[in-house]
């Protein structure tokens, strides 16, 4: 009688943690078998981009540089010869004009009913003399999380990467020096939720709520972030590097010394004061400046002719470098005071 053996691995790379996410049933495979099953979902998942790529009518190097990589990258997907992991497969779906579930027939069904977690144990009143109390530390990584109720949640820190969060409340969890890596975050409310000194990377939030959020001193670094909504947030600090901004709703938000550095920034408005931020490097579609006032705030762009202004007042210093970016100066005023 043969003896089947399952084994769990520890670490594994993106391209396998792609395929293994949209087909969890490869876990109970063995090993030849799940490389030619792998390999088979590589050359599907290629296909498919090629084909989505194709009805929009683009080039591989115009999808490349919406991805900001190379249109070489695109060509081995396409081939086969290599797959986009897990979070720039949701920009790609995005931009292809696609649901995640056209990349595969058998992409599981995320409407996971979750109970809401609770101590497994009652602590007493008064604890033994000589013990403390300790604190409670949920492990949420590698996991699917759906419509659940985690309002109030605190110290995650380090666990809560590569996980897929979909309709999820937060609302007013204590969040401060999270790391949050390899994450798919769809349509959660964590308003009134503190994020200070917190690291979000290679991570997709779509359609989220950050209302009146604490983001001070976070980095957000090579992740896309679309269509939520930070109204009342307080910027300070932050750092957005290396990946999209787009279709963001930042009314009322504190930007005091915010930095957004190679970033693609599209379908943004900026309203209030700026003070002390930076623009360096980005990428600008359908970005606007509108009554906001703008001081010692630094951009280093090629061209910056894509943003407007309207009924801006910018100091001597702004002044400079959007005059030295080319900007279009129309609906800009200088600070004389």
């Amino acid at each position: 009688m043969k003896t089947t053996k399952s084994c769990v691995n520890t670490t594994i790379s993106c391209d396998d943690y792609l395929i293994l996410v949209m087909n969890p049933g490869i876990f109970a495979m063995s090993k030849n078998y799940k490389q030619k099953i792998v390999k088979m979902e590589t050359n599907m998942i290629g296909n498919k981009i090629a084909e989505a790529r194709k009805k929009i009518n683009i080039s591989q190097a115009q999808l490349a540089e919406r991805l900001f990589i190379t249109a070489q990258a695109v060509g081995k997907w396409e081939r086969g010869e290599s797959l986009p992991d897990i979070i720039t497969l949701n920009r790609l779906a995005e931009i292809l004009g696609v649901d995640l579930n056209y990349f595969s027939e058998n992409f599981p069904s995320m409407a996971n009913e979750m109970a809401s977690v609770e101590s497994p144990v009652k602590e007493p009143a008064e604890l033994p003399s000589g013990k403390q109390k300790n604190k409670l530390s949920w492990d949420m990584s590698l996991g699917n999380w759906v419509d659940a109720d985690f309002s109030g949640l605190k110290n995650l820190h380090e666990k809560f990467s590569s996980s897929n969060m979909q309709r999820c409340l937060f609302i007013g969890s204590e969040l401060s020096g999270l790391l949050l890596k390899g994450n798919n975050v769809a349509h959660c409310d964590f308003s009134g939720s503190d994020f200070s000194s917190s690291h979000i990377q290679k991570s997709s939030l779509s359609g989220n709520q950050f209302k009146g959020c604490k983001l001070k001193e976070t980095e957000f670094s090579e992740s896309h972030i679309s269509g939520c909504d930070f109204t009342g947030a307080d910027f300070t600090g932050v750092m957005v590097k290396n990946g999209g901004f787009e279709k963001n709703t930042i009314a009322n938000a504190v930007l005091y010394r915010t930095s957004f550095i190679n970033t693609y920034m599209a379908g943004i408005v900026f309203e209030g004061t700026l003070e002390e931020c930076s623009f360096e490097n980005c990428a600008f579609s359908r970005v606007k400046f509108q009554n906001a006032t703008l001081i010692n705030t630094f951009f280093k762009n090629k061209s910056l002719k894509r943003i407007r202004f309207i009924d801006c007042q910018v100091d001597r210093m702004t002044y400079a470098f959007l005059k030295n970016g080319k900007a279009d100066l129309t609906g800009i005023t200088m600070i004389t005071a």
